[in-house]
């Protein structure tokens, strides 16, 4: 044999590495971040359209050997925050390094280039691929660091008080509080993380049969003294470009939203189910708009106040709804799914089409006792087996992935587009902003 052949890749997954390598040498390098006008950043954007066409190519060809490099052959299951900063030091040229994109944040608004559209693109090659995208989405399953820091106290306590969310133990029932009470739980970074924190904790306690989720009372001068379930997405952050793609619009529907519908996967799952998982129910006072009815869409059990409505004005706001999309249609119907998504329709708790969406319809002043006779409903043992057969039939693994490999760069696009800056700026000034 000679030298060169000895030195050759010796197998198929070494062919694929050295053609990786290759490959990736011929990526276009990122523009640094700052100011352009006029015929200049013209001139950038069309080279950063046609890099972008270039690695959708590079990661659809090479998403294996690439996912697996990132991960040490699927040894390590990295986060999507971990897997986008892995990919910038492994393969340069691919996404954007984390000094660049906190270069890009720094800069104002209408300076930016979207370095995020390319986070979009990477993770929609991965999500397209089904061996990858199924590791990847079974990873952001996992317990996170920060809930597995707390769960000794929690499980002592029964207790744990987050920024914007609470989460007690009481006789079995995890209860989940939303307390960003000065903003009318309206969603930014910190309260998905601790969001993903509370449900963590609540399913990785044993003694946690049965999960609720309910809005806080507020400080919001409107609302004063009032339980609120959430205003949505915080569109003053929206519009200073302070919510990101990976942070946030991705970690919050492959993380605790899945988390919710699904449960966790940890490494002492049983034989007999893969994930650790419980009931949820969850409770509406007054409303429940964009992401707040996004969550109503993953729980068992849905009460409402009988004056509270429902919302999702995302495409008024220039966005995707998350994954309402997807999940919508199969509840409402297609015809209601798009005048709710497409036209903004509100859905108020008395509505008839609402019986679609809320399981119990209750006046303000009896929801409490009506939440624990739905909390005691959903206890018994035959409840779980069948949430899990209901939840695979209904949400299939490959159909959301599919979903979610497109959201990912449609989401990235939109965030990053002028219209959706300035409209944020407007519904900022309304009066759940």
């Amino acid at each position: 044999m000679s030298t060169s052949d000895a030195q050759a890749p010796a197998t198929e997954q070494g062919r694929a590495a050295d053609r990786l390598d290759r490959a990736a040498r011929l990526l276009a390098p990122f523009p640094e971040p700052g100011p352009r006008t006029g015929e200049l950043r013209a001139r950038t954007e069309q080279a950063l359209e046609a890099a972008r066409a270039e690695r959708t190519a590079f990661v659809d060809r090479h998403a294996e050997p690439l996912y697996d490099r990132l991960t040490g052959g699927l040894t390590r299951r990295p986060r999507l925050d971990g897997l986008v900063e892995a990919a910038a030091s492994i393969v340069p040229g691919l996404v954007p390094t984390p000094a660049q994109l906190r270069a890009e944040r720094a800069r104002p608004v209408p300076e930016r280039l979207g370095y995020e559209i390319d986070l979009g693109v990477f993770l929609r090659g991965l999500l397209r691929c089904p061996a990858v995208g199924d590791h990847l989405m079974d990873s952001m399953l996992r317990p996170t660091e920060r809930a597995l820091g707390m769960l000794k106290e929690f499980q002592a306590t029964g207790v744990i008080r987050l920024e914007t969310t609470r989460v007690e133990r009481r006789e079995g029932v995890a209860r989940i509080t939303m307390c960003a009470a000065d903003r009318l739980n309206a969603e930014d970074e910190q309260q998905v993380d601790d969001m993903e924190t509370a449900v963590d904790l609540a399913l990785l306690d044993r003694h946690c049969e049965i999960g609720l989720i309910r809005g806080g009372e507020m400080t919001h001068p409107r609302y004063a003294g009032r339980r609120v379930f959430s205003a949505g997405i915080n569109l003053k952050r929206l519009h200073a470009g302070e919510i990101t793609l990976v942070g946030f619009l991705l970690r919050r529907e492959l993380g605790y939203l899945r988390k919710l519908l699904l449960g966790l996967r940890t490494d002492e799952a049983s034989w007999r189910y893969p994930f650790t998982d419980m009931p949820w129910v969850a409770a509406v006072d007054a409303f429940a708009i964009g992401g707040g009815m996004q969550l109503l869409l993953v729980v068992d059990h849905v009460l409402a106040a009988s004056d509270a409505y429902l919302s999702l004005p995302a495409a008024q706001e220039g966005i995707v709804p998350g994954a309402a999309d997807f999940r919508l249609p199969r509840l409402t119907g297609p015809r209601l799914a798009r005048q709710i998504i497409l036209g903004g329709r509100c859905v108020r708790a008395n509505d008839p089409e609402a019986r679609t969406l809320v399981d119990e319809v209750v006046d303000p002043a009896h929801l409490d006792r009506a939440v624990d006779r739905a909390l005691d409903l959903l206890r018994d043992s035959a409840v779980t087996a069948n949430r899990r057969m209901v939840n695979l039939a209904a949400e299939p693994a490959e159909g959301f992935r599919a979903y979610m490999a497109e959201f990912a760069v449609q989401q990235g696009l939109r965030i990053h587009a002028a219209d959706v800056l300035s409209r944020a700026g407007r519904f900022t000034t309304r009066s759940h902003g």
